[in-house]
């Protein structure tokens, strides 16, 4: 029998159940059923059976994606890993005045529309118009095609989403180094240790559990970069700056194809638990 505490909980529970069941739950199982179909959300779908999974290995579009993905991966990751923790360090230092107006400066990106961010430094980049070329001309240096060039679009949209996302990692990185006991450092001081040794030998594994979760979130966020590449892009040029989250939604919403899509997003689902998981292993094990 469930007592009348149990029933009150699970009524209070409810309207998450439901959320997730419905949000949560459906899309996930729905999405298991169509990577072995073939539906355009107009005819009725039709069992191909591993059709999509061959498709998808023989799909140039596919792993040129995931190539720029990955090159996005290498650039934003280790940028906004390295900037949240120099500046993390800086605000806290314990003489530093004003720390709380540089907290909310760097923080306040995070709380700001994604498009508006994006549109923002789209006009930024622009090569006639944008700031950034206007403040190069003023150098005497050349304009630079920051979103039109192959090589440059991909470098410089992972500069702008390290700007945009930096903010949250700072916060929870200094959380992490205000928790390390001073003692720890003035003991290390008098050992003769200097700043570079405390830092990898104190506040590197004091701050691990926390510096693993950001990397895990830096890590699924830039999985999941489609805003950026949609608005300033549209993948271009010449692809080279279509991600896969931007490729799925084409694959689903310009060519309907959504069994397709479906197999695309089971499969980056697995490859994003594959790289957590080993990250996870690498950083837990060293430290």
């Amino acid at each position: 029998m469930i007592s009348h505490d149990e029933k009150y909980g699970w009524i209070l529970a409810s309207p998450y159940i439901v959320f997730f069941l419905i949000i949560s739950a459906f899309p996930i199982l729905f999405s298991a059923v169509l990577i072995f179909m073939r539906w355009n959300m107009l005819s009725p779908m039709t069992f191909i059976g591993m059709q999509n999974f061959i498709t998808l290995f023989q799909d140039p579009l596919f792993w040129k994606s995931l190539i720029n993905t990955g090159l996005f991966l290498g650039i934003h990751i280790p940028l906004q890993i390295g900037l949240a923790l120099l500046i993390s360090a800086l605000l806290n230092n314990p003489s530093l005045k004003g720390k709380s107006v540089f907290r909310s400066a760097f923080f306040l990106p995070v709380v700001i529309s994604g498009v508006v961010v994006t549109i923002l430094w789209k006009q930024l980049y622009s090569t006639e118009t944008g700031l950034l070329n206007s403040m190069l001309l003023s150098f005497g240096v050349q304009k630079v095609p920051w979103l039109t060039n192959t090589k440059i679009a991909m470098p410089a949209i992972a500069l702008m989403a390290t700007w945009k996302n930096l903010g949250l990692y700072v916060v929870m990185l200094l959380a992490g180094l205000q928790n390390i006991p001073r003692s720890l450092y003035e003991a290390a001081g008098i050992d003769g240790a200097g700043k570079i040794s405390q830092f990898f030998h104190i506040t590197v594994p004091m701050i691990n559990p926390i510096l693993i979760m950001v990397i895990v979130l830096s890590t699924i966020g830039g999985f999941s970069l489609f805003i950026e590449p949609y608005i300033m892009t549209g993948g271009g040029p010449l692809n080279s700056t279509l991600s896969v989250n931007l490729y799925i939604y084409q694959q689903a919403f310009s060519f309907y194809k959504m069994g397709y899509a479906a197999t695309l997003g089971i499969t980056m689902a697995a490859i994003i638990f594959a790289v957590v998981t080993l990250e996870r292993k690498l950083f837990e094990r060293n430290y």
